[in-house]
C-alpha cells in the first residue's frame, strides 16, 4: 500500500479534525505505515483465498487491514450460494451474477470467528442488533474494474429505542492503470515459490485477529474506585449519578486481576463495602469471583449484610456461568454463621438453574447437580423451614420435574407451605398447567378433600383462569360466589370482573358461562365486601407494553389478609416479572375479640412481605411471628418500614466484539444500572381500630449504549445515554370499627425527571482528540392509575400533584 492518507470522512469538521496539520506518519506512526507497505501474497485457487502470506510479528490492527483489502480479491462469477472463508470468519455467502456485475452479499450472523462477547437472555431487557455486508463487483470486457463494498452493523436497545447507533464501514477499490509485472516464478510447489520471493513471508489465517489498543499512562483501579467511591456513598444511592459511576466502575473491574480486587475490598469502609460488593460480583469475571469469595466468611455472622448483597447480585447476573452456579453449590454444603443467609444461597441457585437453562445450559453438570440438590432437598425436608427454602428456590428455577412434588404440598401441606406451593405453580408458563394440574387446582378451590385458607383457594382459582379454563372449571368458579365466606366471595368477584374489563384471554370462557342465569344474577354479582382485584396498564405502545395489578384480600373482620402488587413488562411475546410485593397476615382476629374464617381458626399471628423483582424471587422477609412476637413488636414500634431488597443491580449488559469486513475493530456496548430500595411496612392500631400497610420503592436509573471504531492508532465513538430517579409509594389503610369497613388505597408517584445525553468523540493514539455533546431534559408528568373498580365507601386513589411538564431540544 503506497500513498497512505488518513482523512475524516465528516468534511464539515475543518479546522476541529483531529488530522489537520499532521502527516500519516505522525498520524499512524512509522513503523505501523513501513507495515502497511510491505506486500502481501495471495494464493488464489478459482477466486478464492486459499493462503493469505504476511510477514510474522507485524502489528495485528495493521494486519487486519491487509486481511480486508485481500478479502476483496475473493469473488465467482457464477450463482449461487457457497461458505467462504475471509477477514469476517467461516461465513455463508450468496452471489448474484448480472452480465456487468456480480454482488456478493455475506450473512454476518452465520459468520464463525472467535471474540468475545454476551448478552442478557430476556427480551425485554435485551438489545437487537443487525448487521448486512453486501460487495459489488463491477464487471468490463471479462476484467473486475471496481469493487464496492458496505457493511453496516446497528443496535437498538428493546425497552428504551433511543438507546441506539449504529456503524457504516465502506471499502473502494478501483482499476486506475494496467501495466507489466514481475516475471512468473516457476515451480511444482506454493512454498518453494513462495520462499524463492522472501524467505520470511509466512502462511498467515485471512481471518481477523482480535488486539488490544495499549492504555499509556491510565489510572489504576485504586485510583479509579478513589474517583468513583465518593459517588457510591448511602446518602448518594437515590442519584443517577451513582448508576453512572457504578456501571463505568464494572469496566474497570472487567480488566482488573484478583489481588488488585482483594485489596481495594479489603480496605474499603463498612458504609461504602455494600456498594463495592455489588460491583464485584455484577462485574462476573473469574478473578472478581475469586476476590469476593476469598473475602466473604460465610461462617461469620458478623458480615451478613455483605453476604446478603453477594447473592442477591449473583441472582441478578446478566450472564451466569456454571463457575457461579458451582461456587454457590459448594457454599450451601459448608457451614454458615447464619441460617437466613444458608437460605438466601438455596434461593439464588434456583435462579441461576432457570437463567443458565434459559441459555441452553441445562446440561451442565452444575446446573444437573443444583436441580438434585432442589429437588431431592424438597422430597426429603423433615422441618418447615427447609422446605418452604427448597420450594423457594423452586419457584425461582420453575423445573418442569418438579411439578408433581408442588402439587402434593400444594394440596396436602400445611398453610404457609400450602400457599407456597401454589404461588410457585402460579409462576409456571401455561403449557405446564396441564389439565392434571388443573384437577388438583380445583379439588383445593373447592376443598374437596381437605379444608384450606383462603390465600391458598383464591390463587389456585387465580391459576385455573389464567390457563385456558374449561367451560365447566369457570362455571364451577362462578357458582360457588355466594357460598364462600364473606370477603372472599368479593375477591373473586372482583377478579371475575378484571378478567373481562381488561380482556384477559380467559374472558371469552367467562362470557360463555355468563349468559347462563344461573351464573350470571344480582344474588351472585351483588355481594358487599371490600376486597378487590384490578388490572391496568402503566404505558401502552404498538409493540410494547408495560401492566400493574394489585389484588388485596380481607379476612371478614376487616384485617389485611393479602395485599399483592405487581408490575410487568411486555414487548412482543417477550415478558418480564419486573416486580412483586405481597404483605401477608394470619391470625390477628384475637387481638380485636373478632371471628376467624372457616380453616383459619388456629392460625398464629404473623406478617411478612414477600418480593420478585426482575424474576427473581427474593428471600421473604418476617415483620413479626407469634403472638408474643406482635405484641412486643406493637410496644416498641418505630412505624419504620422494613428494607426488602437495597442495591446497586446491573440489569442491562450487552457486548458485541466486532471484526469489520475493511479490517477495523468495532464494538457495540449497552449496560444499564438501578439504585434501588424496596421497603415495606405494618401498622396495627387497636385505639384506632386501624391496619396500615405501607409499600414504597425508590429507584435511580442510568443505561449507557456505546459504539467504539478503532485501528489502533485512531479512535472514533459514540456514546448514547439517558438516566432518572423516580419513586413510587403505595399506601393501604382500613378502619374496621365498622363494616362494611372503609378502606382507603393510595398510589403517590412524583414526577420524574428524564435526561439523556449524546457524546461522540475522535482521539489520535498520540493524544490529540474532538469530542462534541448534546443534552435533553424533561419532566414526565405524574399519572393516575386506578386501584379499585368501585367508589362505594372507597378513598379510591389520591394521586400525586401533577406537576408541569417541561421539554427541551438538544443544546
Amino acid at each position: 500500500m503506497q500513498d497512505v492518507n488518513v482523512e475524516n470522512v465528516n468534511e464539515q469538521r475543518g479546522e476541529k479534525s483531529i488530522f489537520k496539520g499532521k502527516n500519516p506518519p505522525k498520524i499512524i506512526r512509522k513503523e505501523n505505515l513501513e507495515a502497511l507497505q510491505r506486500p502481501v501474497l495471495l494464493h488464489l485457487v478459482h477466486g478464492k483465498v486459499k493462503e493469505f502470506y504476511s510477514y510474522p510479528n507485524e502489528p495485528v490492527a495493521i494486519e487486519n487491514l491487509k486481511r480486508g483489502l485481500a478479502s476483496l480479491f475473493q469473488m465467482q462469477l457464477s450463482s449461487g450460494t457457497t461458505n467462504e472463508v475471509d477477514i469476517s470468519g467461516d461465513c455463508k455467502v450468496t452471489y448474484q451474477a448480472h452480465q456487468d456485475k456480480v454482488t456478493k452479499i455475506k450473512a454476518l450472523d452465520s459468520c464463525k470467528i472467535e471474540r468475545s462477547g454476551f448478552t442478557t437472555s430476556n427480551q425485554v431487557l435485551g438489545v437487537t442488533s443487525k448487521a448486512t455486508s453486501v460487495t459489488t463487483y463491477k464487471i468490463e470486457d471479462s476484467f473486475v474494474i471496481a469493487v464496492f463494498a458496505e457493511e453496516t452493523h446497528a443496535f437498538r436497545m428493546n425497552s428504551l429505542q433511543t438507546i441506539a447507533g449504529n456503524i457504516v464501514s465502506k471499502q473502494k477499490l478501483e482499476l486506475k492503470t494496467t501495466e507489466a509485472g514481475p516475471r512468473l516464478i516457476p515451480g511444482k510447489q506454493v512454498a518453494a515459490i513462495i520462499k524463492a520471493v522472501d524467505s520470511e513471508y509466512r502462511a498467515l489465517p485471512i481471518v481477523g485477529q482480535d488486539f488490544q489498543s495499549e492504555c499509556k499512562g491510565c489510572p489504576s483501579l485504586s485510583e479509579h474506585w478513589q474517583s468513583t467511591r465518593k459517588h457510591l456513598q448511602p446518602d448518594q444511592l437515590s442519584k443517577a449519578e451513582a448508576v453512572r459511576s457504578f456501571l463505568a466502575f464494572i469496566q474497570h473491574l472487567r480488566t482488573a486481576k484478583r489481588e488488585e480486587i482483594l485489596q481495594i475490598l479489603k480496605a474499603e469502609n463498612k458504609e461504602v463495602l455494600p456498594q463495592l460488593v455489588d460491583a464485584v460480583t455484577s462485574a462476573q469475571t473469574s478473578d472478581s469471583l475469586d476476590a469476593i469469595l476469598d473475602f466473604l466468611d460465610f461462617k461469620s455472622d458478623s458480615s451478613i449484610t455483605l453476604q446478603e448483597r453477594f447473592l442477591y447480585a449473583c441472582g441478578f447476573a446478566s450472564h451466569p456461568d456454571e463457575e457461579l452456579l458451582r461456587a454457590l453449590i459448594s457454599k450451601f454444603k459448608g457451614s454458615f454463621g447464619s441460617n437466613d443467609i444458608r437460605e438466601t444461597v438455596m434461593i439464588i441457585i434456583g435462579a441461576l438453574v432457570r437463567k443458565l437453562c434459559q441459555n441452553e445450559g441445562c446440561k451442565l453438570k452444575a446446573v444437573v447437580e443444583a436441580k438434585k440438590l432442589i429437588l431431592g432437598g424438597l422430597e426429603r425436608a423433615e422441618k418447615k423451614e427447609d422446605t418452604m427454602m427448597y420450594l423457594l428456590a423452586l419457584k425461582n428455577a420453575l423445573l418442569p420435574e418438579g411439578i408433581p412434588l408442588l402439587l402434593k404440598y400444594a394440596e396436602a401441606g400445611e398453610g404457609p407451605v400450602s400457599h407456597l406451593a401454589t404461588t410457585t405453580l402460579q409462576r409456571y408458563d401455561v403449557r405446564f398447567i396441564t389439565d392434571e394440574v388443573k384437577k388438583t387446582l380445583n379439588r383445593i378451590y373447592h376443598q374437596n378433600r381437605k379444608v384450606h385458607e383462603k390465600t391458598v383457594r383464591t390463587t389456585a382459582a387465580t391459576i385455573i383462569l389464567n390457563n385456558n379454563p374449561s367451560y365447566m372449571e369457570v362455571k364451577n368458579i362462578l357458582l360457588s360466589i355466594g357460598d364462600l365466606p364473606k370477603e372472599m366471595n368479593k375477591y373473586m368477584l372482583a377478579v371475575v370482573q378484571d378478567i373481562l374489563r381488561f380482556e384477559m384471554p380467559a374472558s371469552k370462557m367467562v362470557r360463555r358461562v355468563l349468559k347462563e342465569m344461573v351464573a350470571h344474577n344480582y344474588d351472585r354479582f351483588s355481594k358487599s365486601g371490600s376486597s378487590s382485584a384490578y388490572t391496568g396498564y402503566i404505558e401502552r405502545a404498538p409493540h410494547s407494553a408495560s401492566t400493574y395489578s394489585l389484588d388485596i384480600l380481607y379476612s371478614g373482620s376487616g384485617i389485611l389478609r393479602r395485599s399483592n402488587l405487581n408490575i410487568f413488562q411486555y414487548i412482543g411475546k417477550a415478558h418480564l416479572h419486573s416486580s412483586q410485593v405481597v404483605i401477608e397476615a394470619q391470625g390477628l382476629e384475637a387481638l380485636i375479640a373478632a371471628t376467624p374464617d372457616e380453616g383459619e381458626e388456629n392460625l398464629d399471628s404473623y406478617a411478612g412481605m414477600s418480593a420478585i423483582l426482575f424474576d427473581v424471587q427474593l428471600r421473604p422477609v418476617t415483620f413479626f411471628n407469634g403472638y408474643s412476637d406482635l405484641m412486643s413488636k406493637m410496644l416498641s414500634a418505630s412505624g419504620d418500614p422494613v428494607s426488602v431488597v437495597k442495591g446497586l443491580i446491573l440489569l442491562i449488559d450487552h457486548s458485541q466484539e466486532l471484526q469489520l469486513q475493511s479490517g477495523l475493530k468495532a464494538n457495540m456496548d449497552v449496560q444499564g444500572g438501578l439504585a434501588i430500595d424496596i421497603s415495606g411496612a405494618m401498622e396495627f392500631s387497636l385505639w384506632y381500630r386501624e391496619s396500615k400497610t405501607r409499600v414504597k420503592n425508590r429507584v435511580a436509573l442510568a443505561i449507557i449504549g456505546s459504539i467504539t471504531v478503532d485501528s489502533s492508532f485512531v479512535k472514533a465513538g459514540l456514546e448514547i445515554s439517558a438516566e432518572t430517579e423516580a419513586g413510587l409509594e403505595f399506601i393501604s389503610t382500613v378502619q374496621f370499627s365498622q363494616y362494611p369497613f372503609l378502606v382507603c388505597m393510595q398510589m403517590d408517584k412524583d414526577g420524574v425527571p428524564f435526561r439523556q445525553f449524546e457524546t461522540k468523540y475522535e482521539r489520535l493514539s498520540t493524544g490529540r482528540g474532538y469530542i462534541s455533546r448534546r443534552r435533553k431534559e424533561s419532566l414526565i408528568a405524574g399519572s393516575e392509575f386506578p386501584l379499585h373498580q368501585e367508589n362505594s365507601d372507597m378513598c379510591k386513589v389520591v394521586f400525586a400533584p401533577e406537576p408541569e411538564s417541561s421539554s427541551g431540544g438538544w443544546f
